[in-house]
């Protein structure tokens, strides 16, 4: 448990201050909570990451594929870094970093296969993909099966 103080997130007013100190304090409590908001998400993206690390390291994973906000992606780096983890990055949206970090022979299939962003993969490209990173296998022919034949060869036993 941290000792910070806790920033309340509602301004406190009170007749006697004044109405600029009002907007004032309300808008430093605003980027305090925001400021709070942003650790917060920031430390909930490494334990994610630490997570995957963790996963790797114990042989359950090869290759993982981890997406975050492009703000949190110099932290993500670091750590893989600091592990010596190799890792590829490719953008996702505007906003947003793929990061594919494993096994090295993982990642050089990956860089021949995801060439473009992952909405434009494939069927087939999309399947390797989703078993290289252990996706339930039968759960990847499924969503193959719908991609390649527009969900028209499923037959469900």
């Amino acid at each position: 448990m941290s000792n910070r103080p806790k920033v309340a997130c509602k301004a406190r007013t009170t007749t006697a201050i004044p109405t600029e100190m009002k907007a004032a304090s309300k808008r430093e409590q605003s980027q305090a909570c925001l400021s709070h908001a942003e650790r917060e998400q920031a430390g909930a993206t490494l334990k994610v990451l630490m997570n995957h690390i963790y996963e790797l390291h114990k042989g359950v994973r090869h290759m993982v594929l981890f997406t975050c906000n492009k703000k949190y992606s110099e932290l993500a780096i670091q750590r893989l870094e600091s592990q010596g983890i190799p890792y590829l990055l490719q953008p996702a949206g505007q906003q947003n970093l793929n990061v594919y970090f494993g096994r090295r022979e993982c990642l050089e299939a990956i860089r021949l296969i995801v060439t473009r962003p992952l909405n434009l993969l494939t069927p087939e490209e999309d399947f390797i993909l989703g078993a290289m990173l252990g996706y339930d296998i039968c759960a990847q022919c499924e969503r193959y099966c719908k991609r390649k034949c527009d969900s028209k060869c499923i037959n469900k036993n």
